[in-house]
């Protein structure tokens, strides 16, 4: 645990990390939102029509609460042991246009779409530099303490054990953020980071060319290009809402037949419908305001019930701000 004056400087550090870059996000948001009402105004165009709904939406105040709440969780972490003081080591060192001509055939049909209304979808190397940034901006600076949520889960399962004779798969990679912590953790665990964006597996070999012992393959997460009982932990950051109902059970039957037997899931994604009912407002917003058009089968399934059919037995749930941690384990042969 360390001293209290050791305890005090991470808390501190934490704070001078973290409390900036809230107020940095947050005011990008503010002010995309503003700049766009100008916009529409000097372009003698109506305001689109806001998103409404009827269920509860959480005031500021609570929103400004929950955020709190997760770093406390995230800080506990650090203190804890559980993964380092991540910001000090960083520091240290259209909706269907991009199904075309060119692009049918390459990708799966629900893939090449504008996902959050970007040109280019997921496909383009301008997404994939935008990307950290745009989803920051959307959690007011929560992502990265949400993404490190996972870790803890990854250490029960890992204690105790070498490293680097252990195999984690992460699917939809996309930029490397999370891969990123799970390097600084367990810097030789032998890693493989998958994703369907060519553009976005360079930026990630970019940003994680630091790292030994980590691999990219373009491939997709309901056709896993690797052996059965191959890996020792699976995770998936923020992809699941993304995939059609049918190819969300393919990818779980596949993370099932790729992990060993008691082998750990770590699925982190968007609260559902009943997780939070003074947040079910916002969750009936959110596909309205962003192109997300699985997002409402997502808010609505059992994934315990998908689970079970795979062979993979609920560990628990863990909310986190907005988003949710799942974890499963593949049943013992």
């Amino acid at each position: 645990m360390g001293s209290p004056l050791s305890r005090l400087v991470t808390r501190v550090a934490y704070g001078a990390r973290q409390l900036p870059r809230v107020a940095w996000f947050v005011g990008h948001s503010l002010a995309l939102r503003q700049l766009s009402e100008v916009a529409q105004r000097q372009e003698g165009r109506k305001a689109r029509r806001r998103p409404r709904t009827d269920l509860p939406v959480p005031e500021r105040n609570q929103i400004y609460a929950d955020m709190a709440a997760l770093f406390r969780q995230d800080l506990a972490n650090v203190e804890a042991g559980i993964y380092p003081a991540i910001h000090e080591r960083r520091k240290r060192r259209s909706k269907t246009e991009v199904l075309t001509e060119s692009t049918r055939g390459k990708r799966p049909h629900y893939y090449l779409q504008n996902f959050h209304f970007q040109s280019g979808g997921w496909m383009t190397d301008d997404s994939a530099e935008r990307y950290d940034t745009q989803v920051e901006v959307l959690f007011n600076g929560t992502a990265n303490a949400v993404r490190r949520q996972a870790l803890p889960q990854l250490r029960e399962a890992f204690t105790g054990r070498d490293q680097r004779k252990l195999r984690l798969l992460d699917l939809g990679c996309g930029t490397g953020r999370f891969l990123d912590s799970v390097k600084q953790v367990w810097p030789r665990l032998p890693t493989i980071g998958l994703d369907m964006s060519e553009a976005y597996i360079r930026h990630a070999k970019r940003e994680l060319k630091r790292w030994s012992r980590i691999r990219f393959i373009v491939g997709k997460a309901e056709a896993l290009p690797l052996p059965d009982n191959n890996q020792d932990a699976v995770t998936s950051i923020f992809l699941v809402h993304e995939l059609p109902p049918k190819i969300r059970r393919r990818v779980l039957s596949e993370c099932a037949r790729v992990l060993k037997p008691g082998g750990r899931l770590v699925l982190i994604d968007s609260l559902q419908r009943g997780d939070r009912p003074d947040y079910e407002g916002m969750l009936e917003l959110f596909p309205q305001s962003y192109h997300e058009p699985y997002y409402e089968s997502y808010t609505r399934e059992d994934f315990c019930a998908l689970a079970a059919q795979c062979g993979l037995k609920y560990i628990r749930t863990i909310n986190a701000f907005v988003s949710k941690v799942m974890v499963f384990d593949k049943r013992a042969l």
